[in-house]
């Protein structure tokens, strides 16, 4: 019997050590690749039993394109690099990762963004640093108790950032198409429209899912509606904001500040990027390289899970996340 193959199709953990570990403890064998396009996808994984992908988009093409696969297995739980549609067409399952492998720690950078922007830490540092030893460099800095923080999405992860802004005396506001305002109320948010969100949200934190609905939801029109002195947070995915309204924005005074921590170009899903986006010209921005999930305990985490969760499929067992196994029943069944 032919050796069943696993391609992770790109990865930026410097090895595989941890999937290897698994998957071929399971009989199975490894591939390691760094895959940038779907063409890249499709010659190194077209006759692969299983792909595990982090950034590399496994789009309909390379679907149509793949012999033998069976699971394509998501590093993280944001499946938008996958054609998930295609996927159930071909009677492939989709996997992802629980989003409590990293909740804390999105939750954790959100928070981290909102008060560096709002306490104007990296304006006092730059300050500082070029001998300006002086409180009056970030004025103004606003008091947090009182303010209000609104959540475009209120899934777990925006449910943790509500509760960490309780805890600096944040009123918290939250919308969320999918949600009733009985189920936000629950945890301590109150429900509101989307262009309440927009109007009413000192800090506008943005951790909703990435799809057709959600991409560049953020753009001009929406930017204004903002306060003149409101904040934009972004630990969700870059394209959810359109680049060249948010640098209007910052520039024409619409917003105050923002704390990103994607672009809309997502520079991990090029090859050779070079910083060029006009965001980074400007002081009022923060910009993370999408390291808000990172630690190192939740890197394992992801590892770990993606890698037996393929395991899981070859070996005839069912997969713990499951993405598309309902659709699968009634389209193949």
């Amino acid at each position: 019997m032919t050796q069943q193959t696993v391609v992770i199709a790109d990865y930026d953990y410097g090895d595989v050590d941890i999937e290897r570990a698994i998957i071929e403890g399971a009989g199975l064998r490894l591939a390691a690749a760094d895959c940038k396009t779907e063409d890249d996808v499709i010659e190194a994984a077209h006759d692969a039993d299983a792909i595990i992908a982090q950034y590399a988009t496994v789009g309909a093409r390379a679907i149509d394109a793949l012999t033998r696969c069976k699971v394509i297995a998501r590093y993280g739980t944001g499946v938008d690099i996958v054609d998930v549609d295609a996927a159930t067409r071909r009677g492939i399952l989709v996997t992802n990762v629980p989003s409590d492998w990293c909740e804390n720690e999105v939750a954790d950078h959100a928070m981290a963004l909102l008060l560096a922007a709002a306490r104007k830490v990296c304006e006092y540092d730059r300050a500082t640093r070029a001998g300006t030893w002086r409180w009056q460099t970030g004025e103004p800095v606003h008091r947090l108790r009182g303010r209000t923080a609104g959540l475009l999405g209120f899934g777990a992860i925006a449910r943790a950032i509500a509760v960490r802004a309780h805890a600096f005396g944040m009123l918290v506001i939250a919308h969320d198409p999918y949600l009733t305002p009985e189920d936000v109320a629950v945890h301590g948010a109150t429900a509101v429209s989307f262009g309440e969100l927009l109007e009413q949200a000192d800090y506008l934190v943005i951790q909703a899912p990435l799809t057709e609905e959600t991409r560049h939801l953020i753009g001009e029109p929406e930017l204004r509606r903002m306060k003149p002195t409101s904040i934009l947070v972004n630990t969700a995915r870059g394209p959810i904001v359109e680049d060249k309204a948010l640098y209007a924005a910052l520039t024409g005074g619409w917003i105050v500040g923002a704390g990103l921590d994607d672009l809309e170009e997502e520079p991990a899903k090029q090859r050779d990027w070079v910083p060029v986006n006009p965001l980074f010209s400007l002081d009022n921005v923060i910009i993370t390289p999408h390291a808000a999930y990172y630690s190192a305990e939740a890197i394992h985490t992801v590892r770990e899970f993606a890698a037996h969760e393929v395991t899981r499929v070859l070996t005839g067992k069912p997969p713990l996340s499951p993405v598309n196994a309902a659709e699968l029943a009634i389209v193949h069944r």
